[in-house]
This record gives C-alpha cells, structure tokens and sequence, in this order.
C-alpha cells in the first residue's frame, strides 16, 4: 500500500486558536455544486446541502466559527477561526477542543451522507481524500484570502481546480505554489 504524503505542517498543532485557509475537493474535481454562469456561481440542490452543512458547522464544534467562505462546482474554499477561549453556558463547564481535520471530517461526513441520501441509485457523492490547508498567520495574508474567495466565482476561467481550465493547470507546478501567489503573506 502506498503511504500519502501528508501536507501539513510537521509539528503544527491544528487544534490551537486561530484562522486556516482550506480548499476541499469533490473526487476527481466532478462538478456537482452548480455552474458558474454571468461571474456568479448558482448553486444546485447538492450546492445547498454544502452551503447548510458548512454553516452548521459551529453547532458540531463549539471551538470552530467561520469568516470567508465559497462553493465552487467542484469544490469549497473557506477560512475556518478555531477559538479554545469560547465558553459555554454559565461560563463554568469546559468543552471539548477540536482541531482542523476534526472538523474537515465532520463536514465531509455530514454533506455526503446528505447528498447521497438525494442521488439516484448507482451514483455516489465523494470528497477527495484530504484537503488543502493554510494556517494564516498574519492581516495582509487573511485579506488577501478573504478577497481570493469572494471573487473566485469571477475568475472560474483562471481557477487551477476548473478542470476545463488546461492552461492554467498546465502553468502551476502545485496547489501550493498556486496558493502562494494568492495569499503574499510577506
């Protein structure tokens, strides 16, 4: 069996407080959201289950709350605010922490198990195995992402996820060096 590289950060706790960049993929980047039409992305029913499983996610995990956020035909871009400061209730009782990739697993849980209950028989909704993340560590990064998510529906034709997109997969060594020019942190 062949062991997968892992891509995040080594010795990076991903359940400490702050904001993170991530890109989740539907398997083999199949459009299933909706269709970018007129630089607006028009979600279909699988879109909406996304976009409500994606908002719930802070009532699954009391440590996790959301900022930018976008569904894709074949993918999601967000930015997820881990907070281990919130308290609950009479501010006396602890609750449990979860890191990103709780979280991450959570989501993709609750989407496709709802999607699959609505597709036809023979059909199956999947994510692909692992997401892309970013731990953003400073302002010029986070707007710079923030801005990237609104208007990712506006530049569909340019995104290296749009598989009908040849060119501009063809220029990217990776979704890490495609993603560094976005976020220009520095």
């Amino acid at each position: 069996m062949r062991e997968r590289k892992s891509n995040r950060l080594r010795n990076y706790n991903y359940s400490q407080n702050g904001y993170y960049f991530v890109t989740i993929c539907t398997k083999e980047r199949k459009e299933f959201f909706g269709r970018v039409e007129e630089e607006k992305m028009n979600l279909n029913h699988y879109g909406e289950i996304v976009n409500q499983c994606w908002y719930e996610l802070p009532k699954h995990y009391l440590n996790c709350s959301l900022d930018s956020f976008v569904i894709m035909p074949n993918h999601i871009h967000g930015i997820i605010v881990i907070d281990n400061e919130k308290i609950v209730g009479n501010g006396l009782k602890p609750f449990p922490t979860h890191g990103l990739s709780e979280i991450i697993r959570g989501f993709k849980t609750f989407s496709s198990r709802r999607i699959n209950e609505m597709i036809k028989e023979g059909d199956n909704f999947q994510w692909q195995k692992s997401f892309y993340d970013h731990v953003i560590r400073n302002e010029k990064s986070l707007t710079n992402l923030r801005q990237y998510i609104m208007y990712n529906p506006v530049k569909w034709e340019l995104d290296i996820e749009n598989i009908r997109s040849r060119a501009v997969r063809s220029s990217q060594k990776s979704c890490k060096d495609y993603y560094k020019k976005i976020i220009r942190d520095r």
